[in-house]
């Protein structure tokens, strides 16, 4: 069964290489960025890693908890943030899980529940498992991206999306094409002309059904 915007995520147990937790225990009252790879020890993948613990302090300023996925094991995990670190210049504080059985990126719907992995196996057994999932305090899933394996991701966009979601969840907005923290923001349309002008004071209708505001402080 796939899983969709607004689907809580499965509360499954991950072994990482620093434990065993229930995900959803886990999660707690943070929001949370889960990431996957289908092997370490990959070019691209290192360099993504490298610029998700260069972001460590941004996470944190957000309440959100970052946690990556591959499809390797325990052991290989903790030797790859030796290669992190060393290629990216920030250790990577963050679990990795050990999805060797494939639980995690079958249930995120990343591979069929037929998948496997073969002995002798390359990225390209688990290419679809490249994705990011943005999660929200409640445990639902508010965001994903899904990328090639040859395209690294864009880890400015993953935390002007974060910004977003958050600021549309704590005000009641929506943000339009290409917003960053501290520009205009949508009234969105179930909201009418008396209680927008109660809410938020002036605001430019630029056509009836969009109409702009500055985000209230």
């Amino acid at each position: 069964m796939a899983l969709r915007i607004n689907d809580t995520i499965p509360n499954l147990n991950v072994t990482t290489d620093q434990g065993s937790f229930d995900l959803h225990d886990w999660i707690g009252d943070s929001w949370a960025i889960l990431f996957s790879h289908p092997k370490d020890f990959t070019p691209v993948c290192t360099t993504e890693f490298g610029a998700v613990a260069r972001l460590t302090d941004e996470w944190e300023k957000r309440g959100t908890k970052v946690i990556g996925v591959s499809v390797d094991g325990v052991e290989d995990h903790k030797k790859w943030k030796g290669d992190i670190e060393k290629a990216g210049g920030a250790h990577p504080g963050f679990p990795i899980i050990a999805d060797d059985g494939l639980e995690i990126s079958k249930a995120f719907d990343m591979l069929p529940a037929e998948a496997y992995l073969p002995d002798g196996r390359t990225p390209a057994d688990s290419a679809t498992v490249r994705s990011v999932f943005i999660i929200g305090p409640d445990k639902q899933l508010k965001l994903t991206m899904t990328y090639p394996m040859t395209v690294g991701r864009n880890f400015g966009e993953v935390m002007r999306a974060l910004d977003a979601l958050q600021t549309t969840v704590n005000h009641g907005v929506a943000t339009p094409a290409d917003w960053t923290v501290g520009q205009d923001v949508v009234i969105p349309p179930t909201v009418s002309n008396e209680d927008a002008a109660a809410k938020f004071g002036e605001y430019d209708a630029v056509l009836p059904y969009l109409r702009m505001t500055k985000l209230p402080s």
